[in-house]
């Protein structure tokens, strides 16, 4: 598993991350605070509170390149 920050602050953010992730045969957890959602649920991520970072598990992927490759512009640079 690895966990990466990512920002998903605007609702053109989530739609396009959850079209970006359903295309790979992965599973993905969105974690904030003590919720765990199924990243690939818009209707999850909007019951969550999108104003701030969220941890992201990416669970067995053999891609895992390309996946952070796509995943570019919504990761968090601390």
């Amino acid at each position: 598993m690895k966990t990466i920050k990512i920002s998903l602050n605007s609702i053109d953010k989530v739609k396009t991350f959850v079209n970006v992730i359903n295309r790979f045969d992965a599973e993905f957890d969105l974690v904030s605070g003590r919720y765990v959602i199924d990243a690939k649920s818009i209707m999850g991520i909007f019951s969550l509170d999108i104003s701030k970072p969220i941890d992201l598990n990416i669970h067995n992927a053999d891609n895992l390149d390309e996946i952070m490759e796509q995943l570019q512009p919504y990761l968090v640079t601390e």
